[in-house]
């Protein structure tokens, strides 16, 4: 994200009562998106919300701790500032690219199942299950975002399932496959993992 600042030029001549303003650049402030994405990596890194110090981030960031109260009140603001992101990218953004790419409900199931437990969404939204195991206020969240991502799968399913009992059971199955297959730790056989996973995605989308 860049910032832009916006310089006040007055000609003197049109109004010679007005001094003009200096045109040096303010300090450049380090974007508040930098902060928590600095956040969300530290937080997915595996030492949960107490591995998001201020300090540390300033010190990643190359910045001063300074910085930080310039974006935000407190610690606190940028965990609920985490989470904002988080919930959008899991939800919002994710069902957006997934409608805008097109493609009939079996193909969009899989797109959603690949953007929301991608690399880079995954690691955040396991430790963020974690975290909302000793946090209320975070349980209650991570609950209003599984539930739109099972309204999502119910919809799609749905579309080409008529008997609703199938189009929940479908549902819960593609959900459990999403956030469980990656904490099994059996070994799948004379297949692969993604082998396996595939094998598994296909009978559910039959």
């Amino acid at each position: 994200m860049l910032y832009i600042w916006r310089l006040g030029i007055i000609d003197c001549d049109v109004n010679p009562a007005v001094q003009p303003v200096s045109t040096m650049a303010p300090p450049t402030r380090t974007p508040r998106a930098a902060w928590i994405e600095g956040g969300l990596r530290a937080l997915a890194a595996g030492g949960g919300p107490d591995a998001v110090r201020v300090e540390t981030l300033a010190k990643s960031l190359g910045v001063t701790r300074g910085g930080f109260y310039g974006q935000f009140k407190d610690r606190g603001a940028l965990l609920e500032a985490m989470l904002d992101t988080w919930e959008r990218a899991a939800t919002d953004e994710v069902q957006e690219q997934v409608e805008r790419r097109g493609g009939d409900a079996r193909a969009k199931v899989r797109r959603a199942g690949a953007l929301t437990f991608s690399d880079e969404l995954l690691p955040i939204d396991l430790a963020i299950r974690d975290w909302a195991r000793h946090d209320a206020a975070v349980a209650a969240r991570l609950r209003r975002v599984d539930n739109r991502r099972m309204e999502y799968l119910r919809e799609l399913f749905g579309s080409f399932c008529a008997d609703e009992e199938e189009v929940e059971g479908r549902a819960v199955l593609a959900f459990s496959l999403a956030i469980g297959y990656h904490f099994i730790a059996a070994d799948p056989g004379a297949r692969t993992r993604s082998d396996a996973l595939e094998l598994a995605v296909r009978e559910l989308l039959a």
